[in-house]
């Protein structure tokens, strides 16, 4: 969920209200959604843990260079994913890259939007494998890549169709769930598919939050170049390494920086300095002059910045004390610090931060620091919302990192910037239904649609909103080093996607 969308067309957005009338009576949900729910809990709640289990085998991660269709992890997932759509009495067809698994007959259909690749992990973080799907190391949750991101969903979905299809509920509208293949690198095959073929007239996608998510900020990547000395500095003290991140919609939790010429007197100042920051710790080695410095925040999904600690500011904030030669990684802490430090909102870099009432401010967040060969290449995540146009937002960036560059006398590169655009679904007829459903099923007394900073493939598919699978308040675990879905999560999901499928194909 939430990766970068490169979509050259759609993207109209509408400024109409996007929550319901305070005192607007929201409608109950039928006896047989309700009692189906209840059944699919009571009958398939083992069943749908035994296929997560079976699908997080697969390291379904994008590959460069290899197309999701020949690659062998995702043509074996979709093989598994085959056998238990037909042994669950569903049909399943293969597209290539989109799988859709249906049940029943009507023209008229509702889509049910998912994906099945995720993003990469780095296994010595795990207590164990990513790929295993691991319900001991921490009772009451299901622990592995995909739970929340996007196979448990899909597991859900599977047996909410398996239990409407038991109760023998006559459906005016056909049920199908789309798993799309290439979610989390690359969206052309689905922008494809959806220009040639006839899709739904409403859907869902279950790949976000709930109650209802009206509105998305756009993804967006800063890459900025800072050149290597091209000769070995004579300064008494200068940053020789300055390396951190993993993938671009990670906030990333490691970070790493090694001062040439170091001395006791620096180790001794960082050291206490370190002790003042909660939250992340900091190793620091000095040997023969060189001292290497790691940082361990807390991974988090990119869209949600606040939820994780982010190394590299917080170890470039450690650095701030000192103003750093240009060896180009000094360079890049000077910058950090400057334009970036430890908010998240863009409020130092210039004058690119704005916010919007509902779908909130933009998040700047450093999430990858690349090493080349003469230089180190800075990648920026932002998530904007609507406010401001992707020229205006450019302009300001590009004015900011020049104004710097000048006044630093900096030896750096504006490298070319993506800047997605938000979208905004304000009319979609099902949203009163799902808000019925999250209400009867959790409580919640009159829930209001939200706006969330990632972007889900509601954009691609007509009247489409997101509908799940994370709770409102609760952490998001996707894209993290620590992705799970409580027991607990799993079961509401079942009993809320049943009654939503009945709901809106009956």
């Amino acid at each position: 969920m939430f990766n970068k969308i490169i979509i050259p067309f759609l993207f109209i957005v509408t400024l109409v209200p996007l929550s319901i009338n305070a005192n607007q009576q929201i409608n109950k949900v039928s006896e047989i959604a309700d009692k189906t729910a209840k059944y699919a809990v009571d009958s398939y709640k083992s069943a749908m843990i035994k296929s997560l289990a079976q699908l997080v085998k697969y390291n379904t991660v994008a590959v460069e260079g290899l197309k999701a269709t020949d690659n062998p992890e995702h043509i074996a997932f979709k093989k598994e994913l085959k056998r238990q759509s037909e042994s669950l009495g569903l049909e399943f067809q293969d597209k290539g890259y989109v799988v859709i698994i249906s049940l029943g007959k009507s023209k008229e259909r509702v889509g049910i939007i998912t994906h099945g690749d995720i993003q990469p992990v780095n296994a010595t973080k795990w207590a164990k494998s990513p790929f295993e799907l691991d319900q001991t190391t921490e009772p009451g949750k299901l622990i592995a890549r995909g739970t929340e991101d996007d196979k448990g969903p899909i597991s859900t979905a599977l047996y909410a169709m398996k239990a409407i299809k038991d109760k023998g509920i006559k459906l005016n509208k056909r049920l199908e769930l789309y798993v799309y293949m290439a979610e989390e690198s690359d969206w052309g095959p689905l922008q494809e598919y959806v220009k040639n073929n006839k899709l739904p007239q409403i859907n869902i996608t279950i790949d976000a939050e709930y109650p209802v998510v009206t509105a998305e900020k756009g993804y967006g990547t800063l890459k900025i170049a800072f050149n290597k000395s091209k000769t070995s500095p004579t300064f008494d003290a200068y940053i020789s390494q300055f390396e951190g991140g993993y993938f671009g919609s990670q906030i990333p939790e490691d970070a790493k920086a090694v001062i040439e010429n170091a001395d006791i007197s620096l180790l001794q100042n960082l050291m206490n300095k370190a002790q003042s920051y909660k939250g992340i710790s900091f190793d620091l080695i000095l040997k023969d002059k060189q001292l290497t410095i790691t940082a361990l925040g807390k991974s988090a999904h990119s869209s949600k910045p606040q939820e994780g600690i982010n190394a590299i500011p917080y170890l470039a904030d450690l650095l701030s004390a000192t103003r750093w030669p240009s060896s180009g990684a000094g360079t890049l802490v000077n910058f950090i610090n400057d334009n970036i430090g430890l908010g998240l909102e863009g409020k130092k870099f210039g004058n690119i931060a704005y916010s919007d009432d509902f779908m909130g401010p933009m998040t700047v967040s450093p999430t990858v620091i690349k090493q080349n060969k003469n230089n180190i290449e800075l990648n920026i995540n932002i998530r904007r919302p609507r406010g401001k146009s992707a020229d205006q937002l450019r302009n300001e960036i590009n004015h900011a990192i020049a104004s710097w560059k000048l006044k630093n006398m900096a030896d750096m590169t504006e490298l070319d910037h993506y800047i997605g655009n938000p979208f905004v679904q304000g009319d979609a007829p099902q949203v009163d239904t799902l808000l019925s459903v999250f209400s009867h099923f959790t409580g919640v007394k009159n829930p209001q649609p939200i706006s969330i900073g990632g972007g889900t493939n509601s954009r691609l598919f007509p009247n489409a909103v997101a509908f799940g699978p994370s709770m409102p308040g609760a952490e998001y675990t996707g894209h993290s080093e620590h992705e799970f879905i409580t027991m607990k999560q799993f079961v509401l999901n079942l009993k809320m996607y049943t009654a939503v499928m009945i709901e809106l194909a009956k």
